[in-house]
């Protein structure tokens, strides 16, 4: 009987470093040879893309841009896994990044289903986590809750996005804490104590800067996790169990804008900055063309915080152009093109 191949899943809210983190893993794997599924919100793959870029095969990379696989797992997950157990001579692990607004439950259920529990086990479950976003209240303004809740000891005002956050973590076996630099130490104590309060018995937290970790630190956990779901609590079951509906991203929307006036990186960061301020914006990345130059720019934005380099020349006969992906609270009643455009001119 040949052994399961072992899939990591790797989990975490959006911009807390889980493609940096895969990039890195794959620089590094020690001969492994890995195979990735990338789910991205919104319909530019710009994560998969960066993946591709550091692979030495591209189709060891596939890309799922349906919004969160725990909506889609039988129509387009089990397809995707199956195509892979097709050729699993040729893989030793499969690597899943998630995108940012997807439960990890309900994909860890689709490990029991007859057709992949005799091939596979879930290794482990990542759950990425930025420290910088914890500790400002990007993610769970923690100072608002609380002033809301002493105003109001009867409201529950765990928003949407705090459930998702608290599911990614109670969903972990191991916890990797990234941005730790810039965080002062004090900070940092009460942030891991917050994080380790949400985290069932016994998981490990370790740090990561710049997605800077051992492959065998990520890889071989052996945390059978398709074999211990009742542990892991879930915002998502409850609430079915319940008799309730649980969309947890209905008002989150996902825009493509394409950047046409004239600009550059610093131009265009500060202008973005600006429109963070005024909307809820949760992510902001893409690709910038420097007129004149032959590298393709990566920029990457958490809330008001923004970092860009350059990644690799632009491809012959490849389109060149400034495109940027927007992910945020009910975006598609405003233009957020127009928006960007006129903070440019």
């Amino acid at each position: 009987m040949t052994s399961k191949i072992p899939v990591t899943i790797i989990t975490g809210f959006l911009g807390s470093g889980k493609t940096t983190l895969i990039r890195n893993l794959i620089q590094n794997a020690n001969g492994r040879r890995l195979a990735v599924i990338v789910n991205e919100f919104g319909e530019m793959g710009i994560d998969g893309d960066l993946i591709k870029s550091c692979c030495s095969n591209e189709e060891d990379v596939l890309e799922l841009n349906n919004g969160c696989l725990c909506c889609t797992v039988q129509e387009e997950f089990l397809p995707v896994m199956l195509q892979l157990m097709d050729r699993k001579d040729t893989i030793d692990h499969i690597i899943i990044e998630t995108s940012g607004l997807a439960l990890p439950k309900p994909l860890l259920h689709a490990f029991n289903w007859p057709d992949l529990k005799s091939q596979i086990t879930v290794d482990a479950v990542v759950t990425v986590v930025d420290l910088v976003g914890q500790a400002t209240g990007e993610i769970c303004d923690r100072e608002r809750v609380q002033a809301q809740r002493e105003a109001d000891d009867s409201l529950d005002h765990e928003t949407p996005i705090e459930e998702l956050f608290e599911d990614q973590l109670s969903c972990a076996d191991l916890v990797v804490l990234t941005k730790k630099d810039l965080l002062e130490g004090l900070q940092f104590d009460e942030v891991t104590g917050i994080i380790s309060s949400k985290l069932r018995p016994n998981v490990k937290m370790v740090t990561a800067n710049n997605g800077d970790l051992s492959a065998d630190v990520l890889l071989g956990v052996q945390a059978a996790a398709e074999n211990d779901l009742e542990s892991r609590h879930s915002h998502h079951e409850e609430d079915h169990a319940n008799g309730l509906d649980h969309h947890h991203d209905d008002d989150i929307d996902s825009i493509v804008v394409t950047v046409t006036a004239p600009h550059t990186p610093e131009s265009l960061v500060a202008a973005l900055k600006e429109m963070v301020a005024e909307h809820e914006i949760y992510r902001i990345k893409g690709f910038i063309d420097i007129p004149n130059k032959p590298m393709r720019m990566v920029l990457q934005g958490v809330s008001h915080r923004f970092d860009h380099y350059f990644d690799r020349k632009w491809k012959e006969g490849e389109v060149r152009k400034t495109s940027l992906v927007f992910i945020g609270d009910e975006l598609m009643e405003k233009d957020l093109s127009a928006l960007l455009h006129e903070k440019l001119n």
